[in-house]
Parts: C-alpha cells; structure tokens; sequence
C-alpha cells in the first residue's frame, strides 16, 4: 500500500528552480533515506511534502486512511530544533506525554498503555533519566531528542524525519537506525528520513532517493535517483 506518492514535482524560490521532476513512492513498512550533497534542497523537499510549502508543479498524496483503515497518522521531525527557551514551563516527561493526545481526547487521562508508548519514546532516545528536567535547562541535542521522543509517542503510521541523529553519538545514531528498522519490519511503519550518514545507516534501510544537480542547469536545480540498500 502506498502511503506516500509524489508526482513531478517542482519547486522555486522566487525565479530560482531548486527541484525538478521529483517522482517517488513510499510504501508501508518501508524504511527509505533521503540524501544529496550540502544545498541539495532536501529540507525543501520535506517542507513541501508535509505542507510547510507549496510546490509550484506536481502532485502530493498522503493516504487518507492506514492499512488497519483508521486515520492515517504523520510524525515530522524539523532539522536542529533549538525552539524551547530556559523559561519553558513544561517537563520532558509532560512534553513526551503530549504526543499521546490527538484532537478528540484532549480531555481524557492517560491510560497505562499511554504511559507505556511515552516510556518507551524515552528509553529510545536516551532520555529516561532526564524525564524531570525542565525542557528550557536541555542542550539542543537532549532538545532534539525529546521532539523524537514525542513523535515516538504519537506512533505515526508515516516518519517524515528532517536529520533526527544530530546531537548522537555513534553508539546512539546505531541503536536509533535499529529502532526504525524494527518499526518498519515489524510495525508496518513507513519512514523518509533525510541523512547524509550514507554508508553508517547501509543495512538498515530499504531504499535511498538521491537528489542530484542537473547536468546543464543552475546550481541549485537538484532532480532525483533512487536505488535499492545494498545487500
């Protein structure tokens, strides 16, 4: 099942083409990385896919609806997130909890399996000591954790994830590969992640989509390749 499907899709900052002919799929359970060289517009791509912009030809689809037949679901991690202030009133802990919440239960307590998803997000970002912490007192890469955390909580059906590993050391970066490995082979979970660890994250994921300068045409006009992981 195809949860994401983008058609030729183009994209200008003011006169200036930055994508071109970008065409791809992603299916359930599949695990898909996004890379290009440094102003390969990657970011921009992401931004345009979740709606932060407008592409200015192409198509977008998301699936409406998940395998199961519910809601589909989107998790977005941005690149460096460095937003919270030290005056920041909520704990990491009530941050994470906050994924568990959707539009129509805002009013209803946390149940076990609630607290058992946000305990989960916590260990697998490293966090679980720190659950107490105001988010204001966190460096930006403890900030960046937490936002994956609550994303974890959320358990989206789709992972739109902008650069998540910044701030993690190697050990950390491995057994975060490993985690979306096994949500996509064992929780059906689709994920499109951006990174330029090309040759740290080969085994984990399924496919890489490649954004590419175009022979002949300005700088910034990236199209795209896509190939399978390496065996």
């Amino acid at each position: 099942m195809k949860v994401l499907s983008v058609k030729d899709l183009s994209f200008y900052y003011e006169e200036e083409k930055v994508l071109n002919n970008i065409t791809f799929d992603i299916s359930t359970g599949e695990f898909v990385i996004l890379t290009g060289e440094n102003g390969a517009a990657k970011s921009t791509l992401v931004k345009n896919i979740i709606g932060l912009l407008k592409p200015a030809t192409g198509e977008i689809n998301i699936a409406k609806k998940n395998k199961a037949g519910n809601k589909l679901s989107v998790g977005y991690v941005a690149q460096n997130i460095s937003a919270f202030n030290s005056g920041f009133p909520s704990t990491v802990q009530r941050f994470v909890e906050s994924g568990r919440y959707s539009q129509n239960r805002w009013f209803k307590p946390l149940d076990a399996e609630d607290y058992e998803h946000v305990d989960r997000a916590l260990e697998a970002v490293g966090m679980s000591n720190m659950r107490n912490k105001l988010i204001g007192q966190l460096s930006g890469g403890q900030k960046q954790r937490i936002v994956l955390a609550r994303v974890f909580a959320l358990d989206p059906d789709l992972y739109v994830l902008d650069e998540p590993t910044n701030g993690m050391d190697s050990q950390s970066r491995r057994n975060f590969y490993q985690l979306l490995q096994h949500l996509t082979k064992h929780h059906g979970k689709s994920i499109m992640m951006v990174t330029h660890a090309d040759d740290e994250i080969e085994g984990f994921y399924d496919r890489e989509i490649r954004l590419i300068r175009e022979e002949g045409s300005p700088w910034r006009c990236f199209s795209m390749t896509s190939s399978n992981a390496p065996l």
